[in-house]
């Protein structure tokens, strides 16, 4: 029953990130990118990760999407007019078949070295708000602190581009 779960979570990622990248729209996409987001988390969960999972949802499929729609609907972005020529999209269907292919490949290659290592059961610790604490804070401890500087700088550039552009226009 978990395979079958598995495989309906696999299948509903994988079209849903499809869907993402080649619709027309632009809120369709944020919203199949949603659904990808939602997908993953309940692979999450599948492995046991649950905190993982419930930050997937609260970050990315919450606070990140409605982010992106907001610059989205701030940038009035117009949806594309015409349809795609048929020859665009056999070269993307056919470079899709090829990443597949290589990606496949790699992976039965990594399989037939050991270099995957062994499934196995992970430890009782796994995906818990201890455990990603624990590494969150000691082993990556530089790392998050250089993402949570970015992320301020981004922020106070946005704010300076935000302030420039009222001031440009006269209008408050």
């Amino acid at each position: 029953m978990q395979l079958l779960i598995f495989n309906a979570f696999c299948v509903g990622a994988v079209v849903s990130a499809l869907l993402m990248v080649t619709t027309k729209r632009p809120v369709r996409a944020a919203m199949s990118l949603v659904a990808t987001m939602s997908f993953l988390a309940g692979l999450y969960v599948l492995l046991d990760a649950h905190l993982i999972a419930v930050l997937q949802l609260i970050v990315y499929a919450g606070a990140i999407m409605v982010l992106f729609l907001f610059v989205i609907m701030l940038l009035n972005v117009e949806e594309k007019e015409g349809k795609l020529a048929g020859k665009t999209m056999l070269l993307q269907a056919f470079a899709t078949v090829v990443v597949g292919l290589v990606m496949v490949t790699m992976v039965g290659l990594f399989k037939a070295n050991g270099s995957l290592g062994a499934a196995g059961d992970a430890s009782d610790a796994f995906g818990t708000t201890k455990a990603v604490g624990q590494m969150l804070f000691t082993e990556y401890l530089l790392p998050f602190e250089i993402a949570s500087l970015l992320l301020l700088a981004a922020i106070v550039g946005a704010v300076i581009l935000a302030k420039r552009r009222i001031d440009d226009s006269g209008t408050e």
